[in-house]
């Protein structure tokens, strides 16, 4: 019915913040040089995507009249 509760002191509770294990985690290995390398050609391949569609885009975004010399009109308004 009720249940009853066991009190925690307040010093343990305050260590178990801080507490630190004496076991320490293995070495990190170095990335051999084909990851390297395979990293690097990713990174080049996303910022080389990223720069040819900044070219590409870049015209078409570009606001004002044409200047490629003729305007454009419909073959209707020739008078054939």
């Amino acid at each position: 019915m009720f249940r009853r509760r066991e009190a925690v002191p307040f010093a343990f509770v305050a260590e178990a913040d801080r507490f630190r294990s004496n076991v320490t985690p293995p070495a990190r290995q170095r990335p051999s040089i084909s990851e390297m390398t395979g990293r690097t050609l990713i990174g080049l391949t996303v910022v080389a995507g990223l720069v040819g569609s900044l070219l590409f885009g870049l015209p078409a975004m570009e606001s004002g009249p044409a200047t490629t010399g003729h305007s454009q009109q419909s073959e209707a308004s020739h008078g054939r």
